[in-house]
């Protein structure tokens, strides 16, 4: 990817409200060792605590060992396991070919999917994976007296340690893998060790996976033509060039997550959610956070919202003055657009049309397997990592989202790259993925701490502004988008939004996963979506009875919301000038700027 330097700002001022925790220069030695120490840790352990699953593991030996009838029931069900896949080394003994399976993989499970696995003798090292699988999961999973966080994270921890044994992974035991390579006499393999070198030289280089190169960021992605019509030392806006001889006269504010850059909404032409909305005659304007260093420790989530959300509005109604607007949230960048709609119908303002949000949680009790990470012991680990560097690196925190996917993240990649030597296949979103962003010290502890680990948002503690915030005042309609397979903002966790608010919601739940689902252009890949309408004074509905009964459509979910934002928008207008120079706002350089530039 292409880079530029961006220009030298000043570092926005803290919350009046926050105070920063001590520099290392002010706390006790025996603290700075301690936390010094915890850090060089963490290099080793990829930033997980240990502490925190030695806990959870001791707890279920504890309790497993004090309960005979639970290790008795194990011991069955071993036994039983055991006979089963004897009977079916048997059956496919005596018929000299494929007996039925005593085991079916998970639906998700594509690693045995492949004819070969159903031969001799690989059909018994996928039958015995898959009954050990799941005595591992009984032995992990009810055991009484455990905490449920406990429970969890040992039951996640033995999978990953399963997956990383599954005989799909090894040469020897994977006959997909040896049949290429009697196929190529070992060329596979060959091509296998280079992609190996060359991605162990790019890892400590510090360079991008290959093929990221053919995806310039501001030439075939991100290449949505507009202007950045204002800076700070926070955010650039950028303001997109109409396509239409009239617009609608509300304008289109995107604040996205900073965990990654704003382009997952503008990657190729053909799959870009902003050219798509400029194209329907829409103003959009969307803000590309800066990717902070060292220097920017001491930023807050109250920054964030005050240096983001607020000022960008403030620069949106310059530029289209008289106009409410409709603001666009996605997974992180939603909450904070909560926040912000909560604060702003707390205090009268009324400048926000409609809300949509895009994979976004409210209340995260049950935010998925992501929560596993999310302790006291884990929080206070990772905030020692950060505190010696400033910041979470982008490499440490993808290496948690590989992990909740790590089949497909982590080990079906290995074995596709590294033993059958397939050449890497690059794409704008994977292009995107490895564009990785880091996060602020203070701010990522205040976000773990407040919204994950205490759930103040969603209980009334959360403060912004001085005050705490509630989104039951929030009054503008919302339109929220949750996707099937999320494994970041499960759907059910975004369904929460129906207890939390008293206003009109839309909601709409498609096919995919937390960044395909969203990104799902009409015409590409086949998706399917239900969606419904609440009133606000309608009577709640269950998640589980609203996917049975709300209506389900074919394609991509972009045409509905289209609908839903033209039936609250006024008639076309004249398209407004770029940026507005008499009000502080004029045009300062080509998007997509230059903070999105930065590695």
């Amino acid at each position: 990817m292409n880079q530029l330097s961006p220009p030298r700002v000043a570092t926005p001022r803290l919350s009046e409200t926050e105070q920063p925790r001590p520099a290392a220069s002010d706390e006790p030695l025996a603290k700075t060792i301690d936390r010094t120490l915890h850090a060089q840790a963490a290099r080793l352990t990829g930033g997980l605590a240990p502490s925190a699953l030695w806990a959870a593991y001791l707890d279920w030996a504890v309790h497993l060992a004090l309960s005979p009838g639970q290790q008795t029931f194990l011991a069955m069900k071993a036994a039983r396991k055991l006979s089963r896949l004897t009977t079916y080394m048997s059956r496919c003994a005596l018929q000299g070919r494929e007996a039925p399976a005593c085991i079916e993989p998970l639906p998700q499970d594509r690693r045995f999917a492949a004819p070969a696995w159903r031969q001799w003798p690989f059909n018994v090292f996928s039958q015995a994976f898959l009954l050990q699988q799941q005595w591992w999961h009984n032995a992990t999973t009810g055991i009484d007296g455990m905490t449920q966080q406990h429970s969890n994270q040992v039951e996640f921890a033995s999978r990953q340690i399963l997956d990383m044994m599954a005989p799909s992974n090894f040469l020897w035991t994977n006959p997909e893998v040896l049949q290429r390579t009697v196929e190529q006499n070992g060329r596979n393999l060959i091509d296998g060790w280079r992609n190996f070198i060359d991605d162990w030289q790019r890892q400590l280089t510090g360079r991008k996976p290959a093929g990221t190169e053919d995806f310039i960021v501001g030439g075939n992605i991100a290449a949505t033509p507009g202007k950045v019509v204002y800076r700070n030392a926070l955010i650039e806006l950028i303001q997109y060039a109409p396509q239409t001889a009239s617009v609608r006269p509300e304008p289109v504010l995107i604040v996205p997550a900073w965990i990654m850059k704003y382009y997952i909404l503008d990657l190729s032409q053909q799959n870009s959610l902003i050219r798509y909305l400029v194209s329907q005659g829409h103003t959009v304007f969307c803000l590309s956070w800066k990717n902070p260093d060292a220097g920017d420790r001491d930023l807050t989530m109250e920054d964030y919202r005050r240096l983001g959300v607020m000022e960008a509005l403030a620069a949106v109604n310059a530029i289209v003055p008289q106009q409410k607007v409709h603001a666009v949230g996605y997974c992180l960048g939603g909450t904070l657009l909560m926040i912000a709609a909560a604060a702003m119908a707390r205090d009268g303002d009324e400048r926000l049309k409609t809300i949509t949000l895009l994979a976004a949680q409210a209340d995260f009790t049950e935010a998925g397997e992501l929560t596993l990470f999310i302790t006291e012991s884990q929080l206070s680990f990772l905030d020692d990592v950060m505190w010696q560097q400033g910041y979470l690196d982008s490499r440490q925190m993808a290496g948690a989202f590989q992990l909740l996917r790590s089949n497909d993240m982590i080990w079906s990649r290995l074995v596709h790259n590294y033993l059958m030597g397939e050449p890497r296949r690059m794409t704008d979103m994977m292009a995107w993925n490895a564009d990785a962003t880091r996060m602020p010290y203070r701010m990522h502890s205040e976000y773990l701490r407040k919204l994950f680990l205490h759930n103040d948002l969603a209980e009334g503690r959360f403060v912004a502004g001085g005050h705490p915030v509630a989104l039951s005042d929030i009054r503008a309609p919302v339109f929220a988008v949750a996707t099937a397979w999320d494994h970041v903002a499960p759907w059910r966790s975004v369904y929460k939004l129906h207890l939390l608010t008293d206003t009109d919601i839309t909601f709409l739940l498609t096919t995919g996963g937390h960044n395909a689902g969203i990104v799902s252009p009409p015409g590409g890949v086949a998706r399917t979506y239900q969606v419904m309408a609440k009133g606000h004074a309608d009577r709640y509905i269950d998640p589980d009875t609203w996917q049975a009964t709300a209506a389900k459509h074919d394609g991509s979910w972009w045409p509905e919301w289209l609908a839903w934002l033209h039936a609250a928008s006024g008639p076309p207008v004249m398209p407004p000038a770029m940026g507005a120079p008499a009000a502080g706002y004029p045009p300062l350089t080509d998007a997509p700027g230059s903070y999105v530039l930065v590695p």
